[in-house]
């Protein structure tokens, strides 16, 4: 059976999280994690974080270890009770691999909690290149990863086996004072093109100048610049456990809903 092809360009995407050094980003996927924590009534006491940018996490967590994202993450089996993955699922050859390997590293009522960015990041990038490259090029090229929506995402939780799956969006709006800058900022951030089947030559700047003004006209900010969206995309899931709430058995409940709202019930027609 043909293996498909990556989807992305490890080497590439590498080298441009070695230069990397605005952590804005990833900086707001921790908050979101450690806030979503405190509403957990549970003390865990052998965390593991999969983070790109390991430094961004280290002291967050009492007793906790941080490793580097790779395709077989070194995660011994049953040996965490929360397992993090930050950020990183949008470049992942295999998604569903990485949330299986950190299901398979929880022991029983452990829980993974996973920030993924969503399909709605860089829609209006991704717009503005499209257009612009169809009319000065005639062609299209891949310029953006592609990312799930939060549905998809959620799916994934129960392919990987995790029990009590929830995916909620973050929408996150940035105004930069042109595209120049967004795109300067995503090259700080490592999150430049590395798709595989992305072009291998520079763009040409007719390109570019044709998308940056497609981009200040069509999502134009309050204050003169432009508006980039980042979406957040929160997945959490528990390791299987006899302890954990199951659902009822169709038809076994004791009470009527038309009861408890202090309505009348109106029978459907058949």
């Amino acid at each position: 059976m043909t293996q498909p092809a990556p989807l992305t360009d490890a080497h590439a995407l590498a080298l441009h999280r070695s230069r990397a050094n605005a952590m804005f980003l990833q900086d707001i996927a921790r908050d979101e994690i450690e806030d979503r924590l405190k509403l957990v009534n549970k003390t865990f006491q052998s965390p593991a974080v999969v983070a790109a940018f390991p430094n961004v996490w280290l002291g967050t967590l009492p007793g906790s270890i941080v490793i580097p994202e790779a395709e077989t993450l070194p995660l011994a089996e049953s040996g965490h009770d929360l397992v993090i993955h930050a950020l990183g699922l949008h470049w992942a050859n295999d998604p569903v691999g990485q949330l299986i390997q950190c299901r398979r590293a929880l022991r029983p009522d452990g829980l993974m909690l996973a920030v993924a960015l969503g399909g709605q990041t860089l829609h209006e990038l991704r717009s503005a290149l499209a257009e612009a490259e169809i009319a000065v090029s005639g062609g299209l090229s891949p310029r953006v990863a592609p990312m799930g929506e939060v549905r998809d995402l959620g799916a994934l939780l129960q392919r990987a086996g995790l029990a009590l799956p929830v995916a909620d969006s973050v929408p996150l709006r940035v105004e930069y004072t042109s595209m120049w800058h967004l795109m300067r900022d995503l090259r700080q951030m490592g999150e430049a093109n590395a798709l595989q089947a992305r072009m291998r030559q520079p763009t040409r700047r007719a390109v570019l100048e044709r998308a940056a003004d497609i981009y200040a006209a069509a999502y134009p900010s309050e204050n003169g610049g432009v508006v980039a969206t980042f979406e957040l995309i929160v997945l959490t899931g528990w390791a299987p456990d006899e302890s954990q709430p199951k659902p009822l058995r169709p038809g076994s409940a004791q009470a009527r809903l038309a009861d408890a709202l202090h309505t009348d019930e109106t029978p459907l027609s058949d």
